[in-house]
């Protein structure tokens, strides 16, 4: 193998084009549906997973490269998507129908795997929960690439792979893919279907329990006024003409940390929430969790701008698995994106009080029951999703949103080499969101990964210590 050139002080070992083995897929188109169409205009996700692996390059060369390039293209035999392209039709002149987005495979496509060497950074600075630089990890995920117009449409990719090595300490996975493609349900069970075949050379193991399969069949049944609501949206049509796939790119002023949140802390928390509130239908670790931290960050931006935000309202975004709330329920493999919106909404300056915690958990308590309760109203009214989706954003500019779900067990994702040393989501620096996913020591407890200006992540590593001792 050689070494071809370097790029952001990484060396460049080996980039491979891995497809599905030949003629096992032949050429295929997926429809998207609405849920899947909502995804387009946002910033695709970074993921990383580090592992320990302490050995020299000459082992990583033999022993991971072949292993990963071989277990892809068996994995994308099963999961054709992520080796396809978005392709994404022009709005017509007239008032006929635009045409649906697809996801289309044509023989031969592929999946960029990019093997790089690193030598500047610290794994163990990487790995741990303290407080970090944003951009050492922007060089550690891949771009999706290139928007391609042809003169019908024009060609999104999807999914790439960027694995970097460390000598004798570790390497890294770098995921990039467009949230069009799937939602977290179905990317672990992609990364679930990819670790196994990793882990054991084949994929009869996988093959063996058939549930673990992708269900391609769009079972999701829903208005057609949905999607010309949304491609009919103001701003829509200039991603025909002016869309790019926005990349990961420094300098930047914000530091990643990671909190942990204990199942007994958890517990203290929801008793003391269910003493002060106990009317709140709606209390769950993850929602006292989520509330807890936006709570918190409010009060760090408060303290360090000086401004409480007076009458500014700020929203609170999490997403609903949708897949067994249908009607009939979908498998639990259903390929692509099922969940639904629950915005929670309150004033800046009421989270940034004392009891700023008990406003946050009690707004976003509500917001995901009524998500929930309304389900069936939710999947009949396009003026409800206009409202979520559309006029929401457009009023209040402060946001916060979920990446991740703690019922997706992500340190499992274990390709033979043991299970991660630690996940970081990396684009949450750019949408404003934070993570929430179960701990590697125990699945219970929880991990919240966050992003914020560098003095405000001081606040808020003092304001998240002092304000916990009060629950307990």
């Amino acid at each position: 193998m050689q070494i071809a050139t370097t790029k952001n002080m990484l060396t460049i070992l080996e980039s491979c084009q891995i497809s599905p083995p030949p003629a096992t897929i032949g050429n295929r188109s997926l429809p998207i549906t609405f849920f899947d169409l909502i995804w387009l205009p946002h910033f695709p996700i970074n993921q990383l997973f580090f592992y320990e692996f302490p050995h020299s390059r000459t082992r990583f060369i033999e022993k991971v490269v072949p292993n990963l390039k071989h277990s892809l293209s068996l994995t994308l035999q099963h999961f054709f998507p992520f080796a396809s392209n978005l392709l994404v039709f022009p709005k017509p002149n007239d008032s006929s129908l635009a045409r649906q987005p697809e996801i289309r495979y044509v023989e031969g496509d592929y999946v960029v795997l990019t093997f790089v060497e690193c030598d500047h950074l610290d794994f163990d600075d990487l790995v741990g929960n303290h407080p970090r630089a944003c951009d050492k990890f922007y060089p550690l995920v891949p771009s999706l690439g290139h928007v391609v117009r042809e003169s019908d449409f024009m060609v999104i990719p999807l999914f790439a792979v960027q694995v970097t090595f460390y000598e004798n300490r570790g390497f890294s996975i770098g995921i990039t893919n467009h949230h069009v493609l799937c939602d977290a349900s179905t990317k672990y069970d992609f990364l679930r279907a990819w670790t196994s075949i990793a882990r054991h050379g084949t994929d009869e193991l996988f093959l063996a329990k058939r549930s673990n399969l992708p269900v391609y069949d769009r079972l999701i049944k829903y208005p057609d006024s949905f999607d010309q609501m949304f491609i009919k949206e103001s701003g829509v049509e200039t991603l025909y003409s002016k869309y790019q796939l926005p990349e990961l790119i420094g300098p930047s002023s914000k530091a990643r940390s990671t909190f942990i949140l204990t199942k007994a802390k958890i517990n203290l928390i929801k008793s003391w929430v269910s003493r002060q509130v106990p009317t709140l239908q709606y209390v769950s670790s993850f929602s006292v969790a989520c509330a807890y931290v936006w709570s918190c960050i409010a009060k760090s931006r408060a303290e360090v701008e000086g401004t409480k935000g007076e009458d500014e309202l700020e929203r609170f975004v999490c997403v609903a698995n949708f897949r067994s709330r249908m009607d009939p329920p979908l498998p639990q493999t259903y390929f692509g994106n099922c969940v639904a919106p629950c915005v929670a909404i309150t004033k800046s300056f009421l989270l940034s009080e004392n009891n700023g915690f008990l406003v946050a958990v009690e707004s976003l308590g509500e917001a995901i029951s009524k998500t929930v309760k309304n389900k069936d109203e939710l999947l009949k009214d396009d003026e409800l999703w206009f409202e979520m989706l559309f006029k929401i954003p457009a009023k209040i500019p402060a946001k916060i949103g979920v990446a991740g779900t703690p019922k997706v067990k992500i340190y499992d994702i274990d390709f033979g080499w043991g299970k991660p040393k630690k996940y970081e989501t990396i684009s949450i620096d750019c949408n404003g969101s934070i993570t929430v996913n179960a701990c590697k020591e125990s699945p219970n407890d929880l991990e919240i990964g966050l992003s914020l200006p560098d003095k405000q992540m001081n606040a808020f590593i003092a304001i998240f210590d002092r304000e916990l001792q009060s629950f307990l």
